[in-house]
């Protein structure tokens, strides 16, 4: 199948690539990293608009995002607003020129009227059920992170665990997630694409763990790896805030999805290989 990748440089995109053509998909990758032609902000972009033409399947993960860090700091600003709404302009206006399959990636955040990023996504879906395309919902996906300023708690705690090795949370570590490793969601992707006809617009496609987690735990692991490094004593300490996003009633995952395709990778499982794979950048 041919496959075009909105955002294949991004976390998910970047784990999505990698596990379509290992599958032995035709997959071809849009990302701004990749030069102005790969701008979905930018309209008329030929280049762009022939991907999306000659594609079996889309799927659209391109978005100004990043961890809590990031989040916090930039998505009350105008930069950060007008990127995402060009972007969703542009490429939702071709996917309805085209009418190619598509998969648009949203949030679990995005029935949170009080948040700008939660706001958009709910842009988005109904965007996407305007043009009968499907909407997944990401919860909390972690794994390597090429853009370390916009990363997740997960890459966050290790990266400065290796480069501080003593700093504080955002929050005073309580809150539950629930977290999902990459791969996983790659399957997930995947079952979703071969399935595509199985559902409808409106069917809650949440792609979790479904397992909740505290920050405090996720410390605690990152901190039993580092302790495998004897040159490492890492302390990650609880802050003071509390997570009004995750501890949200409506924040709640639907199972739906389940009949197609369940997680397999536990939070030690995951956090140890991605461990693994980000200490190789600092000598081990």
């Amino acid at each position: 199948m041919k496959v075009t990748i909105l955002g294949s440089e991004g976390q998910i995109g970047a784990y999505l690539s990698d596990y379509l053509k290992k599958k032995g998909h035709e997959v071809t990758g849009i990302d701004v990293v990749y030069g102005p032609e790969n701008d979905l902000r930018v309209t008329p972009n030929t280049y762009v608009e022939s991907k999306i033409k000659d594609a079996d399947f889309v799927f659209f993960l391109a978005f100004d995002v990043g961890g809590s860090r990031y989040l916090k700091k930039y998505q009350h600003t105008f930069e950060f607003n007008n990127n995402n709404t060009r972007m969703m302009a542009n490429t939702f206006r071709l996917l309805e020129r085209y009418r190619t399959p598509f998969v648009f990636a949203s949030s679990q955040m995005s029935n949170m009227s009080y948040s700008p990023y939660g706001v958009m996504k709910r842009v988005g879906e109904l965007h996407t059920a305007a043009l009968k395309g499907l909407t997944v919902k990401f919860w909390n996906v972690y794994g390597i992170e090429k853009d370390m300023e916009k990363a997740h708690v997960i890459t966050d705690f290790i990266r400065r665990g290796f480069e501080e090795t003593e700093f504080e949370m955002l929050t005073d570590g309580t809150e539950q997630r629930q977290f999902l490793y990459a791969e996983d969601c790659c399957e997930a992707l995947e079952t979703v694409m071969n399935c595509y006809s199985d559902f409808k617009p409106t069917d809650p496609l949440h792609i979790t763990s479904f397992n909740a987690t505290s920050i405090a735990e996720i410390a605690s692991h990152i901190q039993g790896y580092f302790n495998g490094i004897r040159k490492y004593d890492v302390k990650i300490k609880p802050g003071f805030a509390k997570d009004s996003v995750q501890m949200d009633k409506r924040n709640e995952a639907d199972t739906y999805i389940t009949g197609w395709w369940l997680p397999k990778t536990g939070i030690s499982e995951g956090i140890g290989k991605v461990f693994e794979e980000m200490k190789k950048d600092y000598g081990y």
